[in-house]
């Protein structure tokens, strides 16, 4: 019988898309839906690319049927935590009711699989660090309620139907492929090493600090830092995992341990050679002083080992693939 396709929604995004690039390698049939609002055609280097939305469910009915889906990696979302609590009904039409739709088309299909890519912010302000997935959830902003109450719906349907799967809670993601073949190319991202890199490479003109005063060593935030192709590589795994009979489950993808918005800024001046503009800036709603990932989890229920856990490799790849994006645009 002919290995089953898997759908990847949202694959021509940042993450969806290293994700992408390493199932395509592991030899698997991929079909590709975004709507490319944030996402870049060139971005996926594999398989077939529907343009169209994750909600439309007549669409996403088709495209399980007519490829023979057998999984889903859900990864379609707005991913901005100010935004989400300035515009929250945003997030929750596209996080929120968009992943219900599908989940209803999931069912109906019979697709075996699904792997949700779901947030630290899910955990809010934890009264201990690290956080561990047994972490009280309570989110302080829309963002991290709508990824939740889509977990909830995963878990609910889950309990009803052979649909099984993990939920993969990411901390914050950073870098671009180590071979240079694929990065963030957001515009107006909000990620800071990727606002870092902007200015070092001149597109920006500064980078903000968004709080000083919070009660960590330095008054910046702190955030655990996991280099995309090591979160990519944590998707196959979760997919082979449920392949192989795996119960669902729920895992923190991070390193477990954490670097403050000073540290990475550090970093980032020490692989650009000179100093950026910095600036101070009142804090952002929404945003938590420190968030780390309790990460032994992953590691023993799938096997994982990260590669790159290294904050200045991270920051390396992610400046070395923004002069290729400023390149790219003077078009050298």
């Amino acid at each position: 019988m002919a290995q089953q396709g898997i759908l990847v929604t949202g694959g021509a995004g940042y993450i969806g898309s290293h994700v992408v690039r390493q199932l395509g390698e592991a030899g698997h049939r991929i079909v590709v839906l975004d709507n490319l609002s944030t996402g870049f055609k060139e971005a996926v280097l594999h398989g077939e690319l529907i343009i169209g939305n994750t909600g439309d469910q007549p669409l996403v009915s088709q495209i399980l049927k007519d490829h023979d889906i057998g999984a889903v990696l859900h990864f379609a979302a707005n991913i901005v935590v100010p935004e989400s609590v300035s515009d929250p009904m945003k997030y929750y039409g596209n996080n929120t009711c968009n992943t219900r739709n599908l989940l209803d088309c999931c069912q109906k299909a019979g697709v075996s699989h699904f792997i949700f890519s779901s947030t630290a912010a899910v955990y809010g302000i934890p009264d201990e660090l690290p956080a561990s997935e047994e972490t009280p959830l309570v989110p302080i902003n829309p963002y991290g309620t709508s990824k939740l109450m889509s977990e909830w719906m995963l878990r609910d349907l889950a309990a009803v139907c052979d649909l099984s799967y993990v939920v993969l809670r990411y901390f914050n993601v950073a870098g671009a492929n180590v071979e240079g073949l694929i990065g963030q190319s957001t515009p107006e991202a909000t990620h800071l090493i990727k606002v870092a890199c902007e200015v070092a490479t001149g597109a920006r003109e500064q980078v903000a600090i968004f709080g000083t005063d919070y009660p960590t060593e330095d008054g910046t935030g702190v955030r655990d830092y996991i280099h995309v192709d090591d979160l990519a590589s944590a998707h196959l795994k979760a997919l082979d995992y449920l392949r192989n009979g795996g119960e669902s489950t729920t895992l923190n993808c991070g390193y477990g341990s954490g670097f403050s918005v000073r540290q990475v800024l550090n970093s980032v001046e020490k692989c650009h050679g000179s100093p950026l503009k910095i600036v101070e800036e009142p804090r952002r709603a929404g945003d938590p002083p420190a968030l780390i990932a309790a990460a032994s989890k992953i590691r023993e229920t799938l096997g994982w080992q990260p590669k790159y856990n290294d904050l200045d490799l991270i920051t390396q790849t992610a400046l070395d693939w923004e002069k290729k994006v400023q390149a790219k645009k003077k078009g050298h």
